[in-house]
């Protein structure tokens, strides 16, 4: 795939799945053999690992946005630094919804392989978003 389809398809993955809260969309873009790296610590994430990772942010911040702010594509590797906004109207890691809107940044990097995301690493800024919870020691 060019430079050029591979922004394409991150930016319809975002608006399908995102936007369109089309979680059943996820198959067409992620491969069956799709792994997620979010921490050198703790096992990847699955396909059905991110659908439930999706579900999960989609039920503590219903109206949650991304906005991709870059794109950088070399090769087979696309790279993005997004930003997401919503309100915190469901439990999240525990913390009982608080009514706080959030804005926090995510980087990824994802490898595509046959129009398909076979790999990711990265994700969410999850430390701000706890500050912004005010779920922290202080």
């Amino acid at each position: 795939m060019t430079a050029e389809q591979n922004k394409a398809l991150l930016h319809r993955y975002i608006e399908e799945v995102w936007d369109r809260e089309n979680h059943a969309a996820v198959d067409d873009f992620l491969a069956p053999t799709y792994l997620r790296y979010r921490s050198p610590t703790k096992p990847p994430l699955t396909r059905e690992g991110q659908k439930q990772l999706l579900a999960g942010f989609r039920a503590a911040f219903p109206d949650i946005k991304i906005t991709i702010e870059e794109v950088i594509v070399e090769g087979d590797k696309i790279a993005f630094r997004s930003t997401m906004r919503g309100t915190h109207q469901g439990e999240f890691l525990g913390i009982v919804p608080t009514g706080q809107e959030v804005t926090f940044g995510l980087l990824d990097v994802i490898r595509v392989e046959d129009g398909k995301f076979v790999e990711q690493w990265g994700g969410p800024d999850t430390y701000d978003l706890l500050q912004q919870l005010e779920a922290r020691d202080e």
